[in-house]
């Protein structure tokens, strides 16, 4: 997906009846994503680049999607990964951050990546609660793979933990695999996700 002219989605309802779809969680695709009914009054979200004006509704983001996890992390685990002002602002300097909003303009998901070489990375997939299973997840991991490709990256990674199987089973379903490295995440053990792309 290149650029951030707005891409506009509407709701499935019938995915929004399993909110076990998406984690607690797009650059524009090639060809245009189809429209979905709404059982929400036709509501519609749109993915495009974050900018530095969208810091505290990320923020907001991020906290409503994980504020369930909050006492299955480490302290310094569930800071790191709903981040403060200062560190989303250092991965917007770093990553390039992809934004969903809905038709009132407010940030119901976010998923960040940048790339070493030929390997990719994602970090920080976010979906708003009462948004999980409306397909916005499915969407900004279209938006990152379509930015990693035209990095010509061959690999993407990520990480997620023990807590977030429901993250786990929602990346599977689109292709990653365990690496089978597991690291330290402010002590909590990280596992590893992998999975190979064309660029």
């Amino acid at each position: 997906m290149k650029g951030d002219s707005g891409l506009k989605l509407r709701m499935d309802p019938e995915a929004n009846r399993d909110r076990h779809s998406d984690p607690p969680m797009a650059q524009e695709p090639s060809t245009p994503i189809p429209l979905f009914a709404s059982s929400f009054g036709e509501a519609i979200f749109s993915i495009r680049k974050a900018t530095s004006g969208d810091v505290d509704r990320i923020l907001d983001c991020l906290r409503d999607a994980f504020s369930e996890f909050d006492e299955s992390y480490t302290p310094a685990a569930f800071l790191d990964t709903v981040l403060t002002p200062s560190s989303l602002q250092d991965r917007l300097q770093n990553m390039v951050v992809f934004v969903a909003t809905n038709n009132a303009g407010e940030i119901v998901g976010s998923v960040a990546c940048n790339n070493s070489a030929l390997v990719g990375h994602i970090r920080g997939m976010s979906v708003r609660s009462e948004w999980q299973g409306a397909g916005v997840a499915a969407h900004l991991l279209a938006s990152v793979e379509s930015e990693l490709r035209d990095r010509n990256c061959s690999l993407i990674s990520l990480g997620t933990t023990l807590p977030l199987r429901r993250a786990m089973r929602f990346y599977e379903r689109h292709g990653f695999t365990q690496s089978g490295v597991v690291s330290d995440f402010f002590g909590m053990p990280l596992y590893e996700y992998v999975k190979a792309i064309r660029p």
